[in-house]
């Protein structure tokens, strides 16, 4: 009979942890108060521009009949994976800058660690397919059109979009039978995934091994498929007999690869290498690099330097301008008629 006492009174305990600790603490930069404004100030800055972008992006490929093409419709899931990326994390980092309030709930923070693991998961695949695309446009351009249909292109998002979701589940589900005791604070910014673990007063470290081999997988087969095409590319890229065409391409390719190796670089130093001292303010420094910049490059180096989605912007404006134009005529024409009947000119 002491037996199943003894269990009963560790099922109670336990419940009274979980049931006491509602609330978590994100330290987030707080060691730096005096560039709380100033930090504020270039988040802000990063966020407008990471929305303004991404935005533009996702309008001109949705208007523009000439951007109706596989690499356009990636680029087009990209940016409207990077608003919601963007959107998770950087909206409350801003309001904690503002009002000094640090704390999330319990419930928040599992949603907020679910999405930003889900998105991450969903770009690893989405650079990887967005490379082959590349790959099969630049190395095989006579079987381009058969090879990369519309079918193929949605099945490739789709699988891409549901492959993050249902990997990110199985992390979640493991992490929300943690139990928290008394300490209650993180040290970063939003709910990642380690900081979150070493949190806990469970024993971790089967749910840490398996967040190494998930990771493992979501990482080095997208980065090799990636860096494999544009080896591919670049070996093409090298038979262009133009100088001129020659260097443009290599340009192009360099920022896409610089961009590509931030990401899965800072990546796998958090989530793949083990680390004994995660708690020395490097993991926050490295997480700005996949939750906050590249947002903001991607549109920018993928898209808006694009002679193709230069076109489309300037036919946008030109729209645009017409249309107000147009509207403005109007109104002048309808004051006139007003004035005309109403002072019997």
């Amino acid at each position: 009979m002491s037996t199943p006492l003894k269990v009963q009174l560790f099922d109670n305990a336990t419940f009274k942890n979980q049931s006491y600790i509602t609330e978590l603490i994100l330290l987030g930069f707080e060691e730096n108060q005096v560039l709380q404004i100033p930090l504020f100030l270039l988040f802000l800055l990063i966020y407008i521009v990471t929305m303004a972008g991404n935005i533009l992006i996702i309008l001109l490929v949705v208007t523009d009949q000439h951007l109706h093409t596989p690499m356009y419709f990636f680029l087009g899931n990209l940016s409207c994976l990077e608003i919601c990326c963007s959107s998770n994390i950087l909206p409350r980092m801003l309001s904690s800058f503002i009002t000094g309030r640090k704390t999330i709930s319990v419930s928040a923070c599992f949603v907020q660690e679910y999405v930003f693991g889900s998105l991450g998961t969903v770009e690893c695949y989405l650079l990887s397919v967005m490379s082959y695309d590349r790959y099969l446009a630049i190395c095989k351009p006579l079987h381009y059109v058969t090879m990369m249909s519309d079918k193929l292109c949605l099945q490739l998002t789709v699988s891409s979009w549901i492959s993050g979701l249902l990997l990110s589940s199985m992390t979640m589900i493991l992490i929300s039978k943690l139990v928290f005791c008394v300490d209650n604070e993180i040290d970063h910014y939003f709910c990642d995934t380690f900081p979150l673990i070493e949190l806990s007063c469970s024993d971790t470290q089967i749910l840490k091994l398996f967040v190494y081999v998930e990771s493992s997988i979501i990482t080095f087969p997208p980065f090799t498929l990636t860096l494999t095409s544009y080896f591919f590319i670049i070996v093409a890229i090298m038979e262009i007999p133009s100088t001129t065409g020659k260097q443009k391409a290599f340009s192009t390719c360099s920022s896409h690869l610089l961009v590509v190796t931030i990401f899965y670089g800072t990546l796998i130093s958090i989530y793949v290498i083990p680390s004994t001292n995660r708690l020395n303010g490097f993991h926050k420094v490295f997480s700005v690099f996949y939750t906050t910049l590249t947002p903001m490059l991607n549109p920018i180096i993928y898209s808006l330097r694009n002679r193709e989605v230069k076109d489309a912007l300037r036919r946008l404006i030109a729209f645009l301008f017409v249309k107000t134009q147009k509207k403005i005529r109007y109104k002048n024409s309808y004051v006139c008629c007003f004035l005309i009947s109403a002072f019997k000119i």
